[in-house]
């Protein structure tokens, strides 16, 4: 005696729609995970000139506090560590502030900048923060806090952290 088996439509599911609905690997990654089918201006990925100027707008606003000393001190050390003349800076900075409201974590910028800064001149980037940090005369916390994070994730060590601010304090307009 033989027994005939019959293959069933699975519940719910008419068989045609099933096979109509395939769809391949890439196109349902695109369809149902963020951000994947974007390019990569369009997930934040950004230049290195565009992550520096983002870090330095991100200690002007840390302390929810921006006054013109600090906003003219970015504009500065965008210009100086970037060798930018003075219209290229505006427009730079005007894109990070964009950028910045837009990200969602300093990785994206840290990342860029790991990818093309030498250690040295990461530590000279940390020094344009503190100075950022310090064109009020008061380091806040919350400056400080994020001063030390960016630096744990440029993969600075601590005494590059320190020597960092104590040039750029050094080298502040009162002391």
């Amino acid at each position: 005696m033989r027994i005939e088996l019959r293959r069933r439509d699975p519940v719910g599911f008419n068989r045609r729609q099933w096979q109509h609905d395939r769809m391949s690997l890439k196109d349902w990654i695109s369809k149902y995970l963020p951000g994947a089918g974007q390019t990569p201006a369009d997930r934040g990925d950004v230049g290195t000139n565009l992550a520096v100027a983002a870090l330095l707008v991100e200690v002007l606003r840390a302390d929810y506090n921006v006054g013109p000393a600090e906003r003219q001190q970015v504009m500065n050390s965008v210009a100086t560590l970037l060798q930018l003349e003075p219209a290229a800076t505006q427009v730079l900075v005007e894109e990070a502030e964009r950028q910045i409201d837009r990200s969602h974590d300093l990785y994206q910028f840290t990342s860029q900048i790991n990818r093309s800064y030498s250690d040295a001149d990461k530590v000279r980037l940390l020094e344009a923060l503190w100075r950022v940090a310090d064109a009020d005369s008061t380091i806040h916390k919350y400056e400080e806090h994020l001063i030390r994070r960016v630096a744990d994730l440029l993969h600075v060590p601590h005494s590059g952290f320190i020597a960092a601010k104590l040039r750029a304090m050094s080298t502040a307009p009162d002391g």
